[in-house]
C-alpha cells in the first residue's frame, strides 16, 4: 500500500479573509498509484458538472465553485468525504477542531470569527449522508482509505508577520506546506511509499531548502527542477518519500483536487461569518469574497468600524 498525499490551497490572492492550505491522504493499493482515482470511485465521484447526478463533483474548486454556481457542490463533495456524521447540530468551530486540530486556536482572537454557523449551508443533510454512504462503498470494494484530512488556517495577523520576516509571500506557502507534509500523512504503517503531490504556485522551481524544514531528521534531495515539475525524494528516512511540485495539479490528481475544495469550502464558510460581522457594524454594507478587485472598497467601507472597535489595520488587511 502506498499513501498519496494531495496538498493545495485557496485564498493566496485576497488582501481579506484567510489563506487555507489543506493536505488530503488516500491510501491505494500499490497498482492504484498512477492509475485515476476518478476512475476507481466513478460509482461514487465524477470530474465533470452533469445535471441530475447525484455522485460527488470533484475538481479543481474553481471548477465546483462560483458565486453563481453557489456552495452546494462543494459543501456536498466536502463533508460527505470528512464523514462527519451525524451532521445535524454540526458546527463550523467542529468542522475546524477536526481538520485543524493544531491551529484552531489562532481564529479565536479574530472579531468576527465565532464558529456558531450551523452546517451544511447549501445542502440537504439527507442527500449529503448517502453520498457519503456510496463513497465508503466505493472505497471499500477498491480498498482505497481516504485518511487524514488537514487544514492551515493563516489569518492576517500571521499573514503579515510572515510579510515583515521574509518579505515575500512564498514563505507562508511554505511554512504551511511544511506543517502538512508532517501532519499529513496519519499512516498506519511507517514503513509505507509516501507520494506527496502539490500544486505549485508562481515561477519558483527550487523548494529543496522550504522541503528540508519539514524533514529535520532526512535528507532531500532534488530529483527535477523545471517548470514542468520540481521532483525531491527524502533519504535516510526508512520509507521510500517522493514529492512533486506541479503546476494545474488540483485538475491532474483526485487527491489535490480534494484538497482544493476542502480549502474553498473552509475559506468560504469563513468568509460568511467575516461578512455577517461587519455588516452588522456596517448597514448595507455588501458582501465581499476579498479580492483585491473589491477588497479595497470593502476595507474603506469598514475602516470607520475598525478604528471605533481599536483594531489594528494589520489585523485586518493582508498586505499582499
Amino acid at each position: 500500500m502506498t499513501w498519496i498525499v494531495g496538498i493545495d490551497e485557496a485564498g493566496y490572492g485576497p488582501n481579506l479573509g484567510p489563506l487555507v492550505m489543506t493536505g488530503v491522504a488516500c491510501r491505494v493499493p500499490e497498482e492504484l498509484v498512477a492509475v485515476s482515482l476518478w476512475r476507481r470511485l466513478r460509482q461514487a465521484v465524477r470530474r465533470r458538472p452533469l445535471e441530475d447526478d447525484e455522485r460527488l463533483y470533484i475538481a479543481d474548486s474553481k471548477e465546483v465553485y462560483s458565486p453563481a454556481r453557489g456552495l452546494g457542490d462543494l459543501e456536498k463533495s466536502v463533508l460527505a468525504t470528512l464523514a462527519l456524521l451525524p451532521l445535524e447540530g454540526l458546527l463550523l468551530r467542529r468542522l475546524l477542531e477536526h481538520v485543524c486540530p493544531a491551529r484552531h486556536h489562532e481564529l479565536h482572537p479574530e472579531p468576527w470569527y465565532t464558529g456558531d454557523s450551523l452546517l451544511p449551508v447549501a445542502t440537504e443533510s439527507a442527500t449529503i449522508i448517502a453520498a457519503t454512504e456510496a463513497l465508503a462503498r466505493c472505497c471499500l470494494k477498491n480498498q482505497i482509505i481516504i485518511g487524514v484530512i488537514r487544514s492551515v488556517v493563516v489569518c492576517p495577523r500571521r499573514f503579515n508577520t510572515f510579510l515583515d520576516r521574509w518579505g515575500s509571500k512564498g514563505a507562508i506557502l511554505g511554512d504551511g506546506l511544511a506543517e502538512l507534509v508532517q501532519a499529513c500523512p496519519g499512516t498506519v504503517d511507517d514503513e509505507e511509499p509516501l507520494l506527496f503531490l502539490v500544486d505549485k504556485h508562481g515561477g519558483r522551481n527550487n523548494y529543496a531548502a522550504m522541503l528540508q524544514n519539514a524533514f529535520p531528521d532526512g535528507m532531500v534531495v532534488a530529483m527535477e527542477e523545471r517548470m514542468a515539475r520540481s521532483v525531491y525524494r527524502v533519504l535516510g528516512l526508512g520509507r521510500d518519500i517522493q514529492l512533486v511540485i506541479e503546476p494545474r495539479a488540483d485538475g491532474r490528481h483526485f487527491c489535490v483536487a480534494l484538497a482544493s475544495m476542502v480549502s474553498k469550502y473552509i475559506r468560504e464558510v469563513l468568509m460568511l461569518e467575516f461578512n455577517r460581522f461587519w455588516q452588522g457594524h456596517v448597514p448595507g454594507l455588501k458582501a465581499t469574497a476579498g479580492y483585491p478587485t473589491d477588497a479595497s472598497r470593502y476595507y474603506a467601507d469598514i475602516l470607520p468600524a475598525v478604528k471605533r472597535l481599536g483594531l489594528d489595520e494589520a489585523t485586518v488587511w493582508r498586505r499582499k
